[in-house]
């Protein structure tokens, strides 16, 4: 494999899972604004050579990757190529699916240790790695398929301390490489909207947003040989801050221009008390039980708050534990008015059906005025292959469609970076009386002449 020293992996995968378990621990505000020096060029608009058939390669087809399998094999243009995982079971399943359902070719299995994905890195053959894999590995392997010469598309979070960020950041910069996290919210016929009508000025100047991942979640504890409790669970004895914040700041960082004219400045969080999930071990497992000897430290509710350099202010939640409906807020303000979801509701001082005073819960003639071109064109399609409600099937075709004409994606490495990195910088805030804490600027620079995000057409 190119570039890849398996010592040089094992001492570095090592040293990312040592400063994950820590990342709740203090550390220098300074050092979050220390820029490291650039090794190559930045990635910002990078076109990949335009590519005839994307040739696919999968790392972890197990609940997630097993469903972006499908739904890839489904996109004209699309070859799965190679599949990896350490579960026999998962791998198999996903290589039926193609030959059975789909009638295409059985892909090259990889199974085995941690590190049979590095076999499949050697190969020639593949263009794009899928990268569905728990969080501490998100990191090594997205670095690892980078150096080995393809693009790399990997699950949320991107990574799980500042220096992976950097680290991910850099090796896309000198290998220019795509790395993009697959934040596929960002695809929702609601968030296209919105951007939508952000980007026509329904709302005036932006002034504030809120985020969420409010998601009761505690019936994966239950999980405990595989699947994504059986990892997942540790973090809340690991990490007292937002552990997944991506989903709903990635919609509203689009927004904003966030990397693309503004950036996130600094952050302050602060997390309720840890009870939830305690007290569910207690009600659910024997006393004995591995799940009640486990400490949980996350609080059942984070709220985190950024300030742009623009001075736009947006509140993050997460919580996972509380027994509450699921929301991911989606709230955009401005000078003339606010969108908020969840449920959907619009309100504006000029240009609505109602006064600004109360609430328009009627999204039709909405979505009839402001549907976003590219929902228009694929969302029957998108919502036909599935994937929370069609959001997951338009992330990988829009993918392919960039790869497959020459145009860049519509997130890139440092949105990944930008949004991945609250999650430690929560946990240092908390631990420390919520102390104020500059977020890295991971473009070096380039966020103040990097254009924004145009509205696509297909």
């Amino acid at each position: 494999m190119k570039n890849i020293n398996r010592r040089d992996f094992l001492k570095a995968a090592g040293a990312a899972a040592a400063a994950s378990v820590v990342a709740g621990c203090a550390s220098s505000n300074q050092n979050n604004s220390v820029v490291p020096k650039q090794q190559g060029r930045s990635v910002i608009g990078l076109v990949a050579p335009k590519m005839d058939v994307v040739r696919v390669g999968f790392i972890g087809v197990g609940q997630r990757g097993y469903g972006h399998v499908k739904r890839m094999s489904h996109i004209d243009g699309a070859r799965i190529v190679a599949i990896c995982d350490t579960h026999d079971e998962v791998l198999e399943k996903s290589a039926d699916y193609l030959v059975r359902e789909r009638g295409l070719p059985k892909p090259a299995l990889y199974r085995g240790g941690d590190l049979a994905y590095q076999e499949m890195l050697n190969r020639d053959d593949i263009d794009i790695v899928i990268i569905s894999t728990p969080w501490k590995w998100h990191a090594p392997m997205a670095i690892d398929t980078m150096n080995s010469g393809k693009h790399a598309f990997v699950e949320v979070p991107l990574a799980l301390t500042v220096e992976e960020m950097w680290q991910i950041v850099d090796t896309a910069e000198r290998t220019q490489k795509n790395c993009m996290m697959m934040e596929n919210v960002n695809y929702g016929r609601d968030e296209l909207m919105v951007l939508n009508m952000v980007r026509q000025g329904v709302f005036g100047e932006l002034l504030h947003g809120e985020a969420a991942y409010i998601h009761e979640l505690r019936w994966q504890m239950k999980e405990i040989e595989h699947k994504t409790g059986s990892w997942r669970t540790h973090w809340h004895t690991k990490r007292d801050g937002n552990l997944y914040p991506t989903h709903g700041l990635g919609p509203v960082s689009q927004y904003m221009n966030i990397n693309r004219g503004d950036r996130f400045d600094y952050l302050t969080s602060m997390s309720s008390p840890a009870l939830g999930r305690a007290a569910y071990a207690k009600r659910e497992f024997p006393a004995d039980h591995e799940r009640n000897q486990l400490h949980y430290i996350a609080g059942d509710m984070n709220t985190t708050m950024i300030k742009t350099i623009k001075g736009r202010s947006i509140m993050v939640q997460h919580d996972t534990t509380t027994p509450r409906p699921y929301s991911r807020h989606n709230l955009i303000q401005g000078t003339n008015g606010v969108f908020a979801g969840f449920p959907n509701r619009i309100a504006l001082e000029q240009g609505g059906t109602k006064s600004f005073h109360e609430w328009d819960y009627e999204m039709d003639s909405w979505y009839k005025q402001y549907d976003h071109p590219l929902w228009t064109k694929m969302g029957e399609e998108a919502q036909r292959n599935g994937g929370h409600g069609g959001m997951d099937f338009l992330m990988f075709w829009r993918m392919i469609y960039c790869l497959r004409n020459g145009e860049a994606l519509d997130q890139d490495v440092y949105d990944g970076a930008a949004w991945s990195v609250i999650s430690p910088l929560s946990a240092q805030s908390v631990a420390n009386r919520s102390e104020s804490l500059s977020i890295p600027d991971f473009t070096r620079g380039a966020w103040k002449t990097a254009k924004p995000l145009g509205i696509v057409t297909v």
